[in-house]
């Protein structure tokens, strides 16, 4: 079963990892390096040459893209967040290098070039930095991003350098947008929506457009034991309005999910009244007017709860990215190759960020969701099965047979 294969290949990739529970490769990290003998190995099999370009991002091509032929793009990403799970990512690198494998074995010649892509930076753990290496493929590399450090200190630039790399010569991997017919990637769910509905596999309409917002909160701090209740001007409870009024928002608003995510209170004593918090807000929808509408509702409740609370509140705009649509054809092909399964071709939005945020600046993309277990990811009890890695292998399969005659090409 293939899907066995794959499932294997992800347990062997997921021994490149620092110590302790889950898996942690962070980008040009030592862990990054030394999977990368092994999925390079694994394009070997499949009959692609393979190489580590400038942006740490690890290649492989077959002779009709070498040769300069129109080209699919598969692919997703090696690194992990902290303490992670073995799927999210590498599900899509390993499952794509099997899928070219299987289809070079049983003598099925696609008439269009294969390019798969194992992203070097999609999580973004590591550096103040995200999707460096898809941004590069699809020209909109910003050099500044180079600049960004770890931790250590560290840039990325001089740790692609100590990786071997060649920072200057990002630029130069923008791909030819004429050239490229898509960009597909298989990852697991993150969620529970397709194993609440008993399926292995589903359509991915968007990816979420996101937003972060920093909250800051001036009160007054007193003696908790002398203050009268009526007379505080209690920061933190404040925020707790404000954190309220995101939950409700959120659950009131189809479409889009918020969080509170991170909260800093001062000074964080037990007798003493806050009197300054800072919190953030991150909202996510796929579409742009469901999150601005509730971004709307959320920061207009602000000033109230500032005049109630007798407290200041600024806000802050620090991140927006827009959510991007799957194309449809792709859609429609996935939809048709999951049918012929026998399974529901059901479709549903991506909540997180991908490679293909990047990517729908250079071509049109799509998504295959491969149920995971209670929806858990960024978690190292993240779980797949071989039994729906093999459906999903079958299904990319059976779409890659299509593009062909979707996109009107035709030969050897």
């Amino acid at each position: 079963m293939l899907g066995q294969l794959i499932y294997d290949r992800l347990e062997d990739a997921a021994t490149h990892s620092l110590p302790g529970p889950g898996v942690t490769r962070l980008f040009l990290s030592d862990e990054h390096r030394a999977v990368t003998p092994l999925i390079r190995d694994w394009m070997t099999k499949a009959g692609l040459t393979s190489e580590i370009d400038a942006a740490g991002n690890i290649v492989g091509r077959d002779q009709k893209a070498l040769d300069g032929a129109p080209t699919l793009i598969m692919g997703s990403h090696q690194d992990t967040v902290v303490s992670g799970g073995k799927y999210d990512g590498m599900l899509g690198v390993a499952l794509s290098i099997a899928v070219i494998e299987q289809l070079n074995k049983s003598g099925i010649d696609l008439p269009f070039g294969i390019e798969i892509v194992a992203f070097g930076d999609e999580e973004g753990t590591r550096f103040q930095s995200t999707l460096v290496g898809s941004r590069a493929l699809a020209g909109k590399h910003d050099p500044k991003s180079l600049e960004a450090t770890d931790d250590k200190g560290i840039s990325v630039a001089d740790a692609l350098r100590a990786f071997g790399c060649r920072p200057e010569d990002i630029a130069g991997l923008k791909r030819d947008k004429a050239n490229v017919l898509g960009f597909i990637e298989t990852h697991i769910e993150q969620g529970p929506v397709l194993e609440k509905r008993d399926l292995p596999v589903g359509v991915v309409t968007a990816l979420t457009g996101i937003e972060r917002h920093r909250i800051r909160i001036q009160g007054k701090a007193s003696h908790a034991g002398t203050t009268p209740m009526n007379d505080r001007h209690d920061a933190l409870v404040a925020a707790a309005d404000v954190i309220h009024q995101v939950e409700g928002i959120c659950s009131m608003t189809d479409g889009m999910v918020g969080v509170v995510g991170k909260i800093e209170v001062s000074p964080n004593a037990v007798n003493v009244i806050p009197d300054h918090v800072d919190l953030t807000i991150e909202l996510r929808a796929p579409e742009r007017i469901v999150r601005v509408n509730g971004r709307g509702q959320i920061l207009s409740a602000l000033p109230n709860i500032a005049t109630n609370r007798r407290v200041e509140i600024s806000a802050d705009l620090t991140y927006e990215a827009e959510g991007v649509p799957c194309a449809n054809w792709i859609m429609d092909g996935l939809g048709q190759a999951i049918g012929e399964q026998g399974i529901e071709p059901f479709r549903l939005f991506s909540g997180a960020g991908h490679d293909g945020l990047a990517m729908h600046d250079l071509c049109d993309i799509g998504m295959l969701f491969v149920r995971c277990r209670d929806g858990l990811s960024h978690h190292p009890d993240e779980a797949v099965t071989p039994e729906d890695i093999d459906v999903a292998a079958r299904v990319l399969i059976d779409f890659l047979q299509m593009v062909g005659p979707i996109k009107g090409i035709s030969g050897t």
